[in-house]
């Protein structure tokens, strides 16, 4: 029972007692008891009004700011702790990219080099990519099997390959490239603290051959200034002679 639907009872309670009084007693009588037959009645209802129903709409709204206020309190924490407050600009997004294909560049060059490219790789992805403070949404260009990569040990899988559970990975940055150059169609920025930038960009290969992929990159801004991927989504373009 709510508040509204009590009131309701409380009044048709009263307007049949009334309507009882009447039939039954002289008008004298009537009109002597019918006072105290609606006070009672009133107070009667009220009680059960009062108890069964406003009582009962409170409390869980109540119950429902108290359980809930640690969780926000917890979560407001956290993004203090993991983001910066600072919004994104342009600036920085194209600053971002060119430091993604400085990393590409560099992966490839340690692997011609023998050097330790898997912990190169590593490092740029600790520093580019957002795993560790959310979901990351990664869909590579050359992926087709296991086409998202939303782990750190996939991503890693797909820039160097070497892990059988990603059999179809052959190691991407180290093919390997001399440049990556961007051509951002467009990079928005409206929520402040997410930018997303779109567009093309072209990798160089040892012999002077560039392949053009299309990209979307998100990015947020971590505590310490730096901005990290959340969502990268890469892929050849369309061919409509499917060559």
């Amino acid at each position: 029972m709510n508040c509204i639907a009590g009131l309701y009872a409380l009044i048709t309670l009263v307007i049949w007692v009334t309507q009882n009084l009447i039939l039954h007693m002289t008008k004298e009588s009537a009109m002597k008891n019918l006072n105290t037959a609606i006070t009672k009645t009133a107070v009667a209802a009220a009680t059960v009004l009062l108890v069964s129903g406003c009582s009962a709409v409170a409390k869980p709204q109540m119950d429902n700011t108290a359980s809930n206020a640690p969780v926000l309190k917890a979560k407001a924490l956290d993004n203090a702790l993991l983001y910066s407050d600072e919004c994104i600009t342009e600036r920085e997004v194209v600053s971002a990219q060119r430091k993604w294909g400085d990393g590409i560049v560099r992966i490839g060059a340690v692997f011609s080099n023998d050097g330790d490219y898997s912990t190169e790789a590593a490092d740029f992805i600790q520093a580019m990519y957002g795993y560790d403070l959310s979901s990351v949404l990664f869909k590579p260009t050359l992926a087709a099997n296991d086409q998202f990569r939303s782990s750190f040990d996939a991503a890693l899988s797909y820039f160097v390959g070497g892990n059988d559970a990603y059999a179809e990975d052959k190691g991407f940055a180290i093919k390997p490239y001399t440049n990556v150059k961007f051509d951002n169609v467009g990079i928005i920025n409206n929520s402040c603290r997410m930018a997303v930038a779109m567009g093309n960009y072209f990798f160089t290969d040892t012999q002077g051959g560039e392949t053009k992929v299309e990209y979307t990159f998100a990015y947020v801004k971590d505590s310490d200034g730096d901005l990290r991927i959340v969502a990268h989504q890469s892929s050849l373009p369309y061919n409509p002679n499917g060559n």
